[in-house]
């Protein structure tokens, strides 16, 4: 098994193309890659319920399986077991799985029921920052999620920690959105399958502990850049109104910035995403989750 430690964040339309010409990555040599993968889990959902993500990837040059658990997330920055090996074949490696401790735990039955339930089809550009603190892989994936009939676009970029300190992912990420709109994301793209395929994406209860109440909104703006249902705009403005509420210095002026900018948009609008929201919606994540 090996640890990923990323920090995902969701991109404007316009994000993309902006990404590709930041200095920071530009004159660095670029891989693409075409990616289709498929989703499974049980006609229940138990594998979305435990937090474990089971995919088959297709790379154009071969097939591999991969087995995430979700562990600790936060503000896009997430830290999760990954096991990941090549199969021949376009099929579960059904003996593979059993040898590991998170389908162990799940029991026989959860893997004798286990079926295709979702896709994901992107192109991704990958490329290698050097920093002197650590080095990481920046991944901009541009596509879509096909489940139960509906599509969502998938427009993300993510950073992984490849060698070093996990203060480099945030250090990166303000540089790239001094020009680049963005904002911090949850959901995977198992998850957002999952709830693309029920039409359903539950919000958590979050009382008044602030990480829960970004984390709430996060998922929020998440929610509705895929169900394109404004009522999750009217959610993430209610979680964001109560962070203000509780008047801690490090936090307000942040989560102002962000309520500001969501309630002045008309809600079918998403211009609310722009360069002055990302650096709030950063800045106020990295106080909650970044080690002081």
């Amino acid at each position: 098994m090996s640890q990923e430690i990323e920090l995902k964040l969701a991109l404007a339309p316009e994000g993309p193309e902006q990404l590709r010409r930041h200095p920071r990555l530009a004159a660095l040599p670029a891989a693409d890659r075409t990616l289709a993968n498929t989703y499974y889990d049980t006609p229940d959902g138990a594998l979305e319920a435990a937090r474990v993500a089971l995919r088959i990837r297709d790379t154009g040059t071969g097939r591999v399986q991969t087995l995430k658990t979700t562990g600790s997330g936060q503000g896009g920055l997430s830290v999760r077991g990954e096991w990941e090996w090549p199969i021949d074949e376009n099929r579960l490696d059904l003996d593979g799985l059993k040898a590991l401790a998170p389908m162990q735990a799940l029991g026989d039955e959860t893997l004798a029921a286990l079926a295709p339930r979702f896709a994901t089809d992107f192109a991704r550009r990958t490329w290698l920052v050097e920093v002197e603190q650590g080095r990481i892989e920046v991944a901009l994936d541009d596509g879509e999620v096909q489940a139960g009939g509906r599509r969502a676009t998938i427009r993300e970029l993510e950073l992984e920690l490849k060698g070093g300190d996990p203060e480099t992912l945030w250090a990166l990420a303000e540089e790239l959105a001094a020009t680049v709109p963005l904002r911090p994301a949850t959901a995977s793209k198992a998850a957002r399958g999952a709830a693309l395929g029920e039409g359903q994406w539950p919000l958590p209860e979050a009382g008044d502990d602030p990480a829960a109440l970004f984390e709430r909104a996060i998922l929020a703006l998440d929610a509705l850049a895929d169900s394109q249902d404004s009522r999750f705009k009217d959610e993430a403005r209610q979680s964001l109104d109560r962070l203000v509420a509780l008047g801690d210095d490090r936090l307000t002026s942040p989560a102002a910035t962000l309520l500001a900018a969501l309630s002045h948009r008309a809600a079918k609008d998403d211009a609310w995403l722009d360069v002055a929201f990302g650096q709030a919606a950063l800045a106020l994540a990295r106080a909650l989750y970044a080690p002081a």
